[in-house]
């Protein structure tokens, strides 16, 4: 019941004339996950490993319910994202590089303007808003405007504002892009913190050594389809030389000369 589980989704998108030419395609449907499977537990970081346009971003939105799933369900604890997305929401904390902060707000009024969004009790507000921004180094930022800020110091508070209402599962796209290795080192850090105090964290990268590092379970998404999801071990084993990388390329040049596609 604690697990999040997706199950068999796919979603479709349609592209204009403008996204066909870029794409050099005369096809009007795009499939950008196609019966996509995976389980993610309690304590554990699973990792979603796949190159650029593979369908990661349109899983973790549809996880999000920021988009619903043409086919398939997704459970979070239990609620659906297809018939009870409210309640999914109050689960979840979501990043991605691509929700950007207003500019001429602060962190300090944001976070508890989103605390208040969820119902956090105003004595919990502060008291986890003085936990998490001591923890990223926000304090002595708190009354900057965002606009002001470095793009580190934005990631940290994007992440501090994510989790407001302390959520069971974290759902996070690429959060270390852009960052300097300082930053993503102290964000990387908590992502190992929330899963040792029982979080189910799930987190999208390109980046194999983040894999490596942090995650427990990786599944491997190449042109919209799951081409293997195990433990990481499991998955290392497949390889005579436990190599995550030539695993990865591997599947990508089988694909290719597959086809791809659907």
């Amino acid at each position: 019941m604690n697990t999040l589980e997706v199950k068999n989704i796919k979603k479709t998108f349609k592209l204009s004339k403008k996204q066909q030419k870029i794409e050099k395609t005369d096809i009007k449907l795009k499939i950008a996950v196609n019966d996509l499977s995976f389980t993610a537990f309690p304590g554990e970081i699973y990792g979603l490993l796949g190159p650029n346009g593979a369908g990661k971003t349109t899983c973790l939105r549809a996880i999000s319910t920021l988009i619903k799933p043409d086919e398939g369900d997704i459970l979070v604890g239990g609620s659906s994202v297809v018939t009870d997305s409210f309640e999914v929401r109050k689960k979840i904390g979501f990043l991605t590089s691509e929700l950007k902060l207003e500019d001429h707000f602060t962190p300090n009024y944001l976070y508890t303007y989103f605390s208040r969004l969820h119902n956090v009790e105003e004595d919990v507000i502060e008291e986890r808003k003085k936990v998490l921004f001591e923890r990223f180094g926000i304090e002595e930022f708190k009354e900057v405007k965002v606009g002001d800020l470095s793009t580190g110091m934005k990631q940290k508070t994007s992440i501090a504002i994510s989790l407001v209402h302390n959520p069971e599962y974290i759902v996070f796209d690429e959060p270390t892009n852009g960052l300097d290795v300082l930053t993503a080192r102290s964000v990387t850090d908590y992502l190992v913190e929330l899963k040792e105090s029982g979080k189910t964290v799930i987190l999208s990268t390109h980046i194999l050594s983040v894999v490596e590092k942090l995650c427990d379970r990786v599944g491997i998404i190449i042109n919209g389809k799951m081409k293997i999801s195990d433990t990481l071990e499991n998955v290392k084993k497949t390889n005579s030389n436990n190599d995550l990388e030539e695993i990865f390329f591997n599947l990508v040049k089988e694909d290719e000369l597959a086809g791809g596609g659907f």
